[in-house]
């Protein structure tokens, strides 16, 4: 498969993720956002791992907890605390800052030289974000603020860890998914029931939402995302990542029936410019052909 169906593949991660905050505020009980994270990962993680028929071995226990839990238990409560506690707009804006997160931590974890145009695309990228989702009357909290750091560290150092740790031979996508939603919707289950008490009443339109956050929200998208993890560069899914925000204003704007200001069009064609031309420069540069290389192969066979 190359690289540009790698990269469109993992884009639609982030584009099913920019459903969530519509498909929350029109469809689901009000106040129960963590039983939200609970059905988006643990009944996914679970017929992830019937499907791929295969069960963590030796120190893969602690791997896929430790990245279960940065990239589902500990974001989801994070995310959830930080939505609170912010809009919708500032909390997004500061998850525009991941990219930069990223290009930090994969310079000092898995040594990736740190490419001024790269950097450059990261920047541009955050400053889209925040055209895209702030307006005039945006309040912040320190807390909230906080948590959104935190949320977004998070995901950060599970995608840097996911890639240096790779996946173990012999052992699909979907189950090297469904081994993270499980995890992290294990650390979930108690904390859902210790403070949201038992679950509300589910009407028709509240289980098709539910069924959505867990099939497209989380078998599908994150199978994707950590399968487009491994094989691009760490950067490109974290420049991939803006495109979550940029789908929640676009289904604001359509669906809900919000505003959509020129201020952020200039966002959203910043963003979009950032995502482009952060993948042209994160492209491999092809190695150019060595007379003989061939017969040396050949005689090393």
């Amino acid at each position: 498969m190359n690289r540009l169906t790698t990269v469109l593949l993992t884009a639609l991660a982030p584009m099913a993720w920019g459903t969530t905050y519509l498909v929350t505020t029109e469809l689901l009980p009000a106040g129960h956002p963590l039983l939200a994270g609970l059905l988006r990962s643990l009944p996914a993680g679970l017929v992830a791992i019937a499907i791929g028929r295969s069960l963590p071995r030796g120190s893969w226990w602690l791997k896929s907890l430790t990245l279960g839990v940065l990239n589902i238990g500990a974001f989801f409560p994070l995310l959830f605390l930080a939505a609170e506690r912010l809009p919708g707009g500032v909390a997004a804006a500061v998850a525009g800052v991941q990219p930069l997160i990223i290009l930090a931590l994969g310079s000092l974890v898995l040594h990736e030289r740190i490419r001024p145009l790269t950097a450059a695309a990261a920047t541009v990228g955050a400053g889209g974000v925040a055209l895209v989702v702030l307006g005039p009357a945006a309040e912040l909290d320190a807390i909230g603020i906080l948590a959104a750091l935190g949320g977004v560290t998070a995901t950060a150092v599970g995608m840097i860890l996911t890639k240096r740790w790779g996946r173990p031979e012999g052992v699909g996508p979907i189950a090297y998914a469904g081994w993270q939603l499980t995890a992290g919707g294990l650390l979930l289950l108690p904390l859902t029931f210790l403070i949201e008490g038992a679950p509300p009443q589910i009407d028709g339109g509240a289980a098709l939402g539910y069924l959505w956050l867990g099939t497209v929200g989380g078998l599908f998208a994150y199978t994707l995302w950590f399968r487009g993890i491994q094989r691009l560069p760490v950067i490109a899914p974290g420049l991939l990542a803006l495109l979550s925000p940029v789908v929640a204003t676009i289904l604001g704007a359509t669906v809900a029936g919000e505003s959509f200001t020129p201020l952020q069009a200039i966002g959203m064609t910043l963003v979009l410019g950032a995502l482009v031309s952060g993948q042209l420069v994160t492209r491999p540069k092809p190695v150019p052909a060595v007379p003989g290389a061939a017969e040396t192969a050949l005689v090393r066979r």
